[in-house]
């Protein structure tokens, strides 16, 4: 798995805490009933997101000044759902989104994952870079409307949505 540093900062808040120390997620879980098991490509792409996510993050809710967060992910009645608490386990806020939007990025980013596992065994170097291409504009695509859908209620950085859509996804690898 990849590991990143982050960089220390001098600056602080009128509290005197780092305020990139506040806005940013501390956990991530995804619900259980609302994922399955992935092949193993899946399920590594999976705990790479969620370690590279806790690792560096950006996510701020938009008018609250508390943080970090600890982020629950689920799908409920076929809209994604983002159970956000405090540190200690305390609800701060809920919400729900409505997968119609990501429809057609899903289905296509799904077909192009299936070409791009199936091309890393058997294709030639240029073939599997041009998908990769392919696979990481979709991946783009998914990150900003989700950070579209968001603005308003929770801002990220694109590491941060990427990471996000990489969940997303997840949760619709149990068909």
């Amino acid at each position: 798995m990849r590991a990143r540093c982050r960089s220390a900062s001098t600056s602080s808040g009128p509290d005197g805490v780092d305020p990139s120390e506040q806005q940013r997620l501390i956990s991530v879980t995804l619900d259980e009933n609302s994922i399955g098991r992935g092949s193993a490509d899946q399920e590594h792409e999976r705990a790479i997101a969620v370690y590279d996510l806790i690792e560096n993050n950006h996510f701020a809710l938009v008018g609250h000044a508390g943080g970090p967060y600890a982020l629950g992910i689920s799908l409920m009645d076929a809209k994604l759902v983002f159970d956000i608490r405090d540190a200690d386990g305390g609800a701060v806020v809920t919400h729900i989104l409505s997968l119609t939007p990501f429809k057609r990025i899903l289905k296509d980013y799904f077909l192009i994952c299936e070409s791009y596992y199936a091309a890393i065994r058997h294709a030639t170097p240029s073939r599997i870079e041009a998908i990769d291409m392919g696979r990481r504009g979709l991946h783009n695509e998914g990150a900003q409307l989700l950070a579209e859908r968001l603005k308003g209620k929770i801002e990220t950085d694109q590491d941060t949505a990427r990471r996000l859509f990489t969940l997303i996804t997840a949760l619709h690898w149990k068909g």
